[in-house]
């Protein structure tokens, strides 16, 4: 059952899938293991990304279940995380001030504060999402 303010969309997992054997779509889903087995193995030796052409659709499902929607969207999120998050946009806008310019001063932490959003940003769009 579609909410009225989704969280994920399918065109936006699309556009990920293009660079999706580093495993950027699957991590945008909430599929944070397979999104690292993507990223070293570039799709599964490109085999797994071809079948995730397939799978997105469910994958998109699965996260409208998963994650609670509200003022922060996902999708500006994740598009600003994937092409500015070395200069911390995405946290100025999910409110996160301090980190925004602790990842502006220091490249994203180095990369490593990337990296971590990566893995753990929709739980946090979520946990923000959930207190409004």
């Amino acid at each position: 059952m579609q909410q009225n303010n989704p969280t994920h969309s399918v065109l936006l997992g699309y556009l990920l899938w293009i660079f999706g054997f580093i495993g950027a779509h699957r991590f945008y889903y909430g599929k944070q293991v397979t999104g690292v087995i993507w990223f070293f193995t570039l799709g599964l030796f490109f085999i797994g990304w071809i079948i995730d052409l397939f799978l997105i659709p469910s994958m998109e499902r699965e996260a409208e279940r998963r994650f609670v929607a509200g003022p922060v969207n996902y999708d500006l999120t994740w598009i600003l995380l994937t092409f500015l998050g070395f200069f911390g946009v995405h946290r100025f806008y999910m409110g996160k001030i301090f980190t925004g310019l602790l990842y502006l001063c220091t490249g994203g932490l180095f990369l490593i504060g990337v990296l971590y959003d990566f893995l753990t940003l929709n739980e946090q769009i979520s946990d923000k999402n959930s207190s409004y």
